[in-house]
């Protein structure tokens, strides 16, 4: 049940209660649990928030001391948290250009398919800076290659816009599929190697590269 649902519950049971004096007391007992549940929804999501919050500074600071004892903690959620910025933890290393903190949150289970406020995966963070160590990391851990963000992109489209051939070759290898459009113009990643006039290596990677696994369809983030 929603806060708001649960505020809307509080008021029926007052208004319902408030001319008959022998329901006054389950009317306040009602609205008393309501209250207390409402309560600690609000203290789980505090803690749940600051600890994840704690996490991604100590990952931003590089403050190994603090982020692993975190990371390694049984039952955390801190390694998937979209922090109040929209980037996790696995967002953040990957636009640092950091390979061993990559390596260690896929290995405690980072997902590399988690969009931010843009809907960009690290693995479209990866293709957009050419970090092919992180790009190679994220799909041999199973990162789905054909996500899109909000504009329509993959991560090909955005290895092939930023020119970056060694990412292009590996998510070809990957089953990344060079004739998906993204939203804003129309173009598939071999459309944009077709009118780059400048880099014929885009194209003939596009060309030439085949999957070496079978190909998988993703959804849009919206």
């Amino acid at each position: 049940m929603t806060d708001s649902a649960l505020m809307r519950q509080c008021a029926q049971i007052k208004a319902a209660f408030q001319g008959d004096g022998k329901m006054r007391v389950w009317a306040k007992l009602g609205i008393a649990l309501a209250v207390g549940i409402l309560s600690v929804q609000a203290g789980a999501q505090a803690t749940g928030g600051s600890e994840g919050e704690a996490f991604l500074k100590a990952v931003t600071d590089g403050d190994s001391a603090k982020a692993i004892p975190m990371a390694e903690m049984p039952g955390t959620h801190v390694i998937n948290y979209r922090g109040y910025s929209g980037d996790t933890a696995l967002h953040i290393v990957t636009r640092n250009r950091e390979a061993d903190w990559v390596g260690f949150l896929l290995n405690k289970g980072a997902s590399p398919d988690i969009g931010d406020k843009q809907g960009d995966t690290p693995l479209m963070i990866a293709a957009r800076i050419g970090f092919d160590t992180a790009a190679d990391y994220m799909i041999r851990m199973g990162a789905n290659v054909n996500l899109t963000n909000r504009r329509g992109e993959s991560a090909l489209i955005i290895a092939v816009q930023q020119r970056q051939p060694e990412v292009v070759s590996l998510l070809l290898k990957a089953g990344a599929d060079p004739d998906k459009p993204d939203h804003a113009a129309g173009y598939s990643a071999r459309d944009y190697a077709k009118r780059d006039t400048r880099n014929r290596e885009l194209l003939r990677l596009i060309e030439t590269v085949k999957s070496s696994r079978k190909q998988v369809a993703g959804p849009s983030i919206n």
